[in-house]
């Protein structure tokens, strides 16, 4: 069937040449978009103008009348096509046209009988043929997978998933806006670096030919832009992709976007502010309202969020303390969670991503972590068993990760030797990073750092449950023929 297809609309693409039109177009001038036009009409007025160039997602041939409906990325609008108004070659080519192929059509713009804004085409020009056709128009394109492998096909036959990326992009517009309206400056750090830290995950590995030496795909750009600190930059945010070579769920992908900024003399406190200020106006201005549904509940962005600490959230969820190393491995094991041969930290942890993580739907800042899990963190100087850290989360999800930063060298480099001794070799930097402990000795200030991860927060403002849906191409398993 498919074959017949392509075989037929081949035969039109033959037919179109011997019109003497190219069918793979050539460059169109003075194309308006849909919602601009639908935006402008007025009611009753006599010689507006249409100009509209976009994909035909329906057509109904009439005879001497033909109906499509042209879609281009800002919405759906109907054409008509007359023979008694069109010459001869464009009647022609519009007795040639499939689902699918891609048009552009001037002409007098008004309502029909039946109210649709249509414009009555005297000038047809094809701007590219479809040889294959569109998913059958009322399923669409349901399924999932072939959804992520044919992205294209998915924003063509469904507009919803073109308006999650519209707000996608909006997003991350708004964010640069907020923090450059703050004074804050969009910098660039490497992608590929000889020493991976930042964070604790496995790198993804690569080789360097002309310098013949292994590179590793950045999972973290944190150490590089708290050189930025060093050198005098005040205000720095990236946004960009990090990749963990880990694995992939509905808030996972191996490659993944992220906003990381830091800012000199600041600490976490005002990181919180910047997190909150960020989603809550982020919301407010792409979606219309600091309250959205996500996941059959209401979530309120609405700033102040709750702000609550690390320990208060264990003892409140799971009845054990920080302070009780014994009664946190008896926790752990009544759960059935591994706590043998781990810190007590650790074991902490697990509890917490059990019994608390749940819990956290609306959004919130859980603060001051145990000072073991936060290597680069500024420890509370009341209490050196806790990290100046918070991470926000929100629909139980880790939107956010911010820290005190740590900017004593001594410090820092005892604190990489114990992560290069106690943790798996895979997940943590396999040798000290010397130059950014002596960029550290040179002097950095000291800041409030924080990281966003965009995908979960355009998963939230836009109401979407897996991250593939809101990354354009995700990483997915080869396919099976």
């Amino acid at each position: 069937m498919l074959e017949e297809i392509q075989a037929e609309r081949q035969k039109k693409l033959e037919a179109i040449r011997e019109l003497g039109i190219d069918p793979y177009g050539w460059r169109y001038d003075g194309a308006e978009p849909v919602a601009s036009i639908a935006g402008r009409y007025v009611e009753d007025r006599e010689g507006q103008r249409g100009d509209v160039a976009g994909r035909l997602v329906l057509l109904r041939d009439m005879g001497k009348l033909i109906f499509a409906q042209v879609r281009d990325e800002t919405g759906t609008l109907q054409i008509a096509l007359r023979r008694n108004v069109l010459d001869e070659k464009q009647w022609s080519l519009a007795k040639l046209l499939d689902l699918g192929d891609l048009v552009a059509v001037r002409g007098d713009l008004m309502r029909t009988r039946t109210g649709e804004l249509t414009v009555f085409a005297d000038g047809l020009t094809l701007l590219c043929k479809s040889l294959l056709p569109l998913p059958e128009k009322f399923h669409g394109l349901q399924d999932t997978e072939l959804r992520y492998r044919k992205r294209y096909l998915d924003l063509i036959v469904n507009p919803e998933s073109m308006e999650v990326f519209r707000r996608r992009v909006a997003i991350i517009r708004h964010f640069r806006r907020y923090l450059e309206d703050r004074g804050f400056m969009e910098v660039e750090t490497p992608m590929m670096q000889s020493i991976f830290g930042g964070a604790a995950a496995k790198p993804f590995l690569t080789h360097h030919n002309a310098l013949d030496r292994d590179l590793y795909l950045r999972i973290s750009p944190e150490l590089f832009l708290k050189r930025l600190l060093v050198g005098g930059m005040e205000k720095v945010f990236e946004i960009n992709r990090n990749f963990r070579n880990e694995g992939i769920d509905s808030t996972h992908n191996p490659e993944f976007t992220m906003m990381e900024l830091y800012q000199a003399r600041a600490d976490y406190d005002v990181m919180m502010e910047l997190t909150e200020g960020l989603i809550a106006s982020a919301a407010q201005a792409v979606c219309g309202s600091m309250k959205l549904p996500y996941g059959g509940q209401e979530l309120d962005y609405t700033p102040p969020w709750r702000r609550a600490t690390y320990g208060e959230l264990l003892a409140e969820h799971a009845g054990v303390s920080l302070d009780d190393p014994a009664g946190l491995r008896a926790k752990a094991r009544r759960m059935g969670l591994e706590e043998a041969n781990k810190a007590d930290a650790v074991v902490a942890n697990l509890i917490f991503e059990e019994a608390v993580e749940p819990t956290l739907v609306q959004p919130t800042f859980v603060r001051d972590y145990p000072a073991d899990l936060c290597p680069l963190t500024r420890r509370d100087p009341g209490d050196s068993r806790i990290a100046l850290r918070f991470e926000a989360y929100a629909a139980t999800m880790e939107l956010a990760n911010a820290y005190t930063e740590l900017n004593d060298p001594a410090v820092q480099e005892a604190n990489f030797r114990m992560q290069l001794a106690g943790e798996a070799a895979d997940e943590t930097m396999r040798v000290m990073d010397n130059d950014f402990i002596a960029a550290l000795q040179h002097g950095m200030p000291p800041a409030g750092g924080l990281g966003i991860g965009i995908d979960r927060v355009v998963m939230l403002l836009t109401g979407t449950t897996t991250i593939r849906d809101v990354v354009l191409f995700p990483t997915l398993r080869t396919a099976q023929s």
